[in-house]
């Protein structure tokens, strides 16, 4: 296990070099979205239309922020179950996302376009939603307001705290975890 601080947008020399286990502290630019962002997400490439942000290196957070409170950026901001991206996730990656961040486990078309694609899943730890709100600097709705919390922003961070959960081997620490556990 190794500990790192990665700038984004992320590169595949960046993703290459993690492994499941790893904490990474991730500064700079990343965005907010959930289900139903990530499904128009998904209609745009497939409809051959612009995105809202630029997904070439992009890191996408699954989170739906509590309002903040006043001269905050945001309010508590946990991590979201992720499987409910997992019909998404494969298509965005294929167009250049490099990094997802949630909690939970992702189906196997998920952790095939990591390997193929070059990105790695991100696990946040839940339950800490004040404590990881605290790296985020800055939050900007920028696309679907009327999704309310689940809107997509442009958040800035300063050493958000992941874990690698699926790196680009197809490596999986939920079963690494679990088989070591069964060992003892």
């Amino acid at each position: 296990m190794a500990e790192y601080r990665l700038k984004t947008p992320l590169s595949n020399e960046d993703v290459e070099k993690l492994k499941s286990g790893d904490i990474v502290y991730l500064s700079g630019t990343m965005y907010t979205a959930r289900d139903a962002a990530h499904k128009r997400l998904v209609d745009l490439i497939l409809n051959g239309e612009e995105l809202p942000f630029e997904l070439e290196g992009a890191v996408i957070y699954y989170v739906g922020p509590t309002p903040p409170k006043p001269g905050e950026p945001i309010g508590s901001a946990g991590p979201t179950t992720s499987y409910r991206m997992d019909p998404y996730a494969p298509i965005l990656i294929e167009h250049g996302l490099k990094g997802m961040i949630g909690k939970g486990k992702r189906n196997q078309d998920v952790k095939d376009a990591c390997v193929k694609y070059k990105a790695v899943y991100f696990g946040a730890t839940g339950g800490a939603a004040a404590l990881i709100a605290k790296a985020i600097k800055k939050a900007e709705v920028i696309a679907y307001p009327e999704l309310g919390p689940e809107a997509v922003r442009r958040i800035e961070v300063e050493d958000f705290p992941v874990v690698v959960v699926n790196d680009t081997f197809g490596n999986d620490l939920y079963d690494e975890g679990r088989k070591l556990w069964e060992k003892k």
